[in-house]
Parts: structure tokens; sequence; C-alpha cells
């Protein structure tokens, strides 16, 4: 049977959901019959909304005709997913093998013995699950190279999965082949895909002011400013108790972020004013930004769904990210002056090549320069 991948994106300002699968007139004919089915010539696939009506729809079209891969979507969808792609006949739950079980269960073990962060953990174990997989029935001991380069041509390359997914998979298998499984695959000749050089995403500060003022609601208002302003990451925004704001000193501490590092950077007296009129509103216990109940974190979704709204509203059609606003900070800090090894302890950037990506996209330097048709 045939196979079509399921992978979430953000398109044109939107939550939207790929269906990848290869050129093949029977499916491109199926496709056209979901609502809403788009080609994006971007991504070179068709995409769909990403909700639970039109993945129902999704399921319902391709049924006896091909096999929903909805391994690439976020967990809290996926039990979801499963059970009514079941429920249309078009995936059986594929069983674990022993081995294969007992394997990741030793990769964890061993990862949390060496104090990987929880979101480390899964994501090796996602990958390392999805290559073992791939090469199954054929023992994990007999593993070798060409099984990893027949997995890359025949499942990623196929699929268009990122070069990250790539990364991930290969560090997963090079930490289970050389620490857990001593096999013969030879881990140091494992190829990772040429680096992308990306440039960082920028708004101009007219458009975060835009996307900052948009809400009137004052807990939404705080989360996204305090991310351009400190330059967060959207997981140390989430994870900010009220005691690691020290407002006397004018500081935020952060605490075990990437890489388990903490550090602190400077909040101003805007800042402070705008969470102590947030404190005094909302009261927050053990986190700083709560949810729905008292001592229960904000979550991610919610928060990166206060971000699309903000979007919204001033009609920021540019797919932004939480992230954006970080680049943006750094970016904004550079062509003030501010010198760049202040900015990658800002960051908490381990490297500071990891830094030096924003001296590309700065336009302190680049709008000086003349160019010689203007001579002409």
């Amino acid at each position: 049977m045939k196979t079509i991948l399921l992978k979430p994106v953000f398109h044109r300002g939107a939550e939207r959901l790929l269906v990848i699968f290869p050129y093949e007139p029977e499916l491109i004919s199926l496709i056209r019959k979901v609502e809403g089915a788009t080609f994006s010539s971007t991504f070179k696939s068709w995409h769909v909304s990403n909700d639970r009506q039109t993945l129902d729809e999704l399921f319902r079209t391709f049924k006896g005709t091909a096999w929903v891969d909805c391994s690439q979507l976020e967990s809290n969808f996926t039990e979801h997913f499963t059970a009514v792609a079941i429920k249309h006949g078009l995936k059986e739950k594929e069983p674990v093998p022993e081995e294969i079980r007992k394997g990741l269960q030793e990769l964890k073990l061993w990862m949390q013995h060496k104090r990987y962060s929880e979101s480390t953990i899964k994501t090796y174990l996602d990958g390392a699950k999805s290559f073992f997989m791939f090469i199954s029935p054929k023992p994990l001991q007999e593993a070798d190279n060409n099984d990893m380069v027949r997995y890359v041509n025949e499942y990623i390359i196929k699929n268009h999965l990122s070069y990250t997914y790539q990364n991930q998979v290969i560090n997963a298998s090079k930490l289970f082949f050389r620490e857990v499984m001593k096999s013969r695959l030879d881990v140091d000749k494992l190829e990772r895909p040429r680096r992308q050089h990306k440039l960082p995403n920028v708004l101009s500060k007219e458009e975060v002011a835009a996307i900052l003022n948009a809400h009137s609601n004052v807990k939404h208002k705080t989360m996204l400013s305090l991310i351009y302003a400190c330059g967060l990451r959207r997981s140390e925004l989430l994870n900010l108790q009220p005691k690691d704001v020290d407002s006397k000193r004018g500081l935020l501490i952060i605490r075990q972020a990437k890489g388990r590092k903490d550090r602190v950077v400077p909040i101003s007296d805007k800042v402070i004013s705008m969470l102590r009129d947030y404190y005094k509103m909302y009261k927050p216990k053990t986190w700083l930004f709560e949810g729905q109940y008292p001592n229960e974190k904000y979550s991610e979704e919610s928060l990166a769904k206060v971000l699309k709204t903000s979007c919204e509203k001033v009609k920021i059609t540019k797919p932004v990210t939480l992230h954006w606003l970080r680049h943006s900070y750094a970016t904004h800090l550079l062509e003030s002056g501010t010198d760049l090894r202040y900015i990658q302890m800002l960051l908490g950037h381990k490297s500071s090549k990891t830094t030096e990506i924003y001296t590309h996209v700065s336009t302190k330097s680049i709008q000086k320069i003349k160019s010689p048709f203007d001579d002409l």
C-alpha cells in the first residue's frame, strides 16, 4: 500500500498540515477532494488545515489506497489520529519488537544517567525508534552504516524530512550503538547532512511594537513582551518562577536553560512595572505564568496561539514564531551598538559563532554600503 506522511508546518501565518506523497495521479485526485487542500510551491507539497475534522476527512479519503504516517505530529494529537486511522482501517498498531523496546529503554536509562534533558531524551528516543523500526526485522546487533544510508535515502529524503531531523536520528543512533549496543556499526563514519546556513528571521522594531501592543489581555502582553525584552527562548519563559525576578537589582534569573546553564539578563524599569501590574492581577503561585489552574505551567501550544492572534490582529502575514522575537532582540541590540560578546552572554550561547550569525542580518552596516549602480 502507498504511504503518505503528515507533517505540521506554519505557512502564511497559519498552522497547516503537509500531506507528503510521491507524485501519483491517483493520490493527487484524492487530495483534491479534501476541503481546503492547496498545493504549496514553497514546500512542493499539498497542505490542509491542521485540525481534527480535516484529519478525519483525510483518513476517510485515503482509506483503502494509502497508509497514513502520523509519526511527525504532536504527541497530544497522536492518540486521536491513530485511533481514527485504525477506525477507518488505514493503519494498524505496529507492534514494537521486544529487542527494539528493550534497546530504547536501555538508551533512555543511559541518557537519564548522563542527565540529558527530558526534551532531548524524547527527541532521541523518537529518532532512534524510527531508524530501528525501518531496519526491522534485522537484529540491532547486525546494523551497519549501509542501513543508515538506506534509511536516509528511502525514508528521510523520500518524505522530505528536515536536515535537523536527520541530525537527530544520527545523534541518537551514535549514542545507542557506541554506548549501549557496542555493535559493528562504525559511529565515527556516520555522515551528518551538510550544514544549512540559514539566516535568522528578524522583525523590525515597528513590527515588534505592533505585535506586543496587539493584546489588551495583560498576561498575554506581558509574556510576549518579556520574550522580546530579555531575548528568551519559549521554554525559558514558561519555566520562570516569581522568585526569578530580582526587581531591586533589575535582573531576571534564568535557571537551567539549554545546556543546563544558568544566566542573568537585565530587565528595565518599564518591564518591571509591567510585571508588577501582571502579578497584582493574576497572583501566580508556582510559575510566573500559569495556565487555567493554579500551579499549572502555561502550555507551549497556548503561548504560540497568543502570538498567532497578535499577528492576525495587526495583519502581519509573515509566519512569525516566538523565536523570531529572540532573533529580533539580538539583532536590535547589535544595531544599537552592543558588543557581540555581551549579546552572546545575554542569549546564553556556548559558542560566539552562534551569535555571529546576527551580523549577517543587521542593517547597521549593510545600509551604508553604496551600490556601484548609483554611480552609473
